[in-house]
């Protein structure tokens, strides 16, 4: 048991595959194509959304990393696998018209898929657990945050959502566990990385759990330390 629970330091520098960096860009850009659609946007709409939500988030990522290199310009494919996808999406538009939930699903698939190598670069160039989990959820929702900020609205991580920045953070820390703690080879890590972000999610909207709002524990706490005074108070007459 001992070394089941060991961390290989060697295991956490070991990057992910490159394919799997351009699986996400690719779905990230689905997302943000899908959503172009729905607006009826034109050709620059559909690429301009393809671009912020395939790299936006690795782009947040890498500036607040600033370690190793900025991935969406130091890879071949990044750039031209986003364009690529806004254009056949926007010359080819009829399957976005008939996958009616087609933009959840995208949309949480690359919150997933952006964790997960947000995660690991952070792994990669060893940041501690704060650092990685953060860089999950920026990578994670980054994209999503500055495709709403250019579209005009609040983004929707700072809205009361159906557990949307939360999955990427549950999808972040089981990674790190998986790697760090269990030693797991990152491919099963990663898999368990997008079952956790996306079960998460679909959870949260089969039964509607949302993140809170207008909290105010101000009056409880007042109230219970009214109740402690009290007590306290009578314990001292009656001693």
């Amino acid at each position: 048991m001992p070394e089941l629970f060991s961390t290989y330091p060697e295991l956490a520098a070991v990057s992910l595959p490159t394919w799997v960096d351009l699986a996400s860009v690719i779905v990230g850009s689905a997302g943000g194509v899908a959503v172009a659609r729905a607006r009826h946007l034109d050709a620059v709409g559909f690429v301009g959304l393809a671009l912020l939500c395939g790299l936006g988030g690795g782009l947040i990522r890498d500036v607040m990393m600033q370690v190793g290199s900025v991935y969406m310009l130091d890879s071949p494919f990044a750039i031209p696998a986003s364009v690529a996808t806004a254009l056949v999406a926007f010359l080819f538009p009829q399957p976005l018209d008939r996958a009616g939930g087609l933009l959840e699903w995208l949309d949480i698939a690359a919150v997933a898929l952006f964790a997960l190598v947000g995660c690991d670069k952070a792994l990669v160039h060893g940041l501690h657990l704060a650092a990685c989990l953060l860089m999950g959820i920026m990578t994670g929702v980054g994209g999503g945050m500055l495709r709403d900020v250019f579209l005009g609205e609040v983004p929707r991580i700072f809205q009361r959502s159906n557990l949307y920045a939360v999955c990427a953070l549950a999808g972040s820390a089981a990674y790190y566990a998986a790697v760090m703690g269990l030693s797991m080879s990152k491919l099963w890590a990663g898999l368990l990385c997008i079952a956790v972000t996306i079960g998460l999610r679909r959870w949260s909207l089969r039964f509607d759990v949302q993140t809170p709002a207008d909290v105010d524990l101000g009056p409880r706490v007042g109230r219970a330390v009214r109740r402690v005074r009290v007590s306290r108070w009578r314990s001292r007459r009656r001693s």
